[in-house]
């Protein structure tokens, strides 16, 4: 079974670039289909003319309708959440956005799973394994300020063995 996740890992880590794992399932709770921010490009989407030329681009879009505004843009639900069932009305045909949610991409943007929410991400590798592979690399001409000592450490011996000028 070990072998069975190292293959696992390997692959999430250097084949699909990923750095968390999801785990879990669905509850049906909804959180997911209310209270949505819908960015496009660079940018939040934070007007409903803006809005309304997405529309036209695709489908998706014209599932969603404006609920409200705030500091980061439109807030959207979607039409297609059943509130008495909270189930997808259309969940054998829903599109690859919401068939692909929680998605690595929208956790790493600094988004975080609602409170009840059945997913939860792990990062692939240990906090600890990370640390470790930092310790290992060389210091080399770098300065370090710790309250108002500045520390040059280029004048400091060079380890030649662990060089990075190859």
């Amino acid at each position: 079974m070990k072998i069975f996740w190292s293959i696992k890992k390997f692959v999430n880590k250097y084949i699909l670039r990923k750095k968390y794992v999801r785990s879990g399932a669905c509850n049906r709770c909804g959180a997911c289909c209310s209270r949505i921010y819908v960015r496009h490009g660079q940018h939040t989407i934070n007007s409903e003319k803006e809005f309304s030329v997405l529309r036209h681009l695709h489908p998706f879009y014209s599932y969603l309708k404006v609920e409200g505004k705030d500091d980061l843009g439109l807030i959207f639900s979607c039409s297609n959440f059943d509130l008495e069932n909270h189930i997808c009305k259309i969940h054998k045909r829903r599109p690859g956005i919401c068939r692909r949610y929680p998605d690595e991409i929208i956790f790493s943007m600094g988004a975080c799973l609602s409170e009840g929410c059945g997913y939860a991400f792990k990062p692939i590798d240990k906090f600890s394994d990370v640390l470790k592979s930092i310790e290992k690399r060389p210091v080399k001409n770098c300065t370090i300020f710790l309250d108002d000592v500045e520390i040059d450490m280029s004048d400091l011996p060079q380890d030649d063995e662990n060089s990075c000028d190859e």
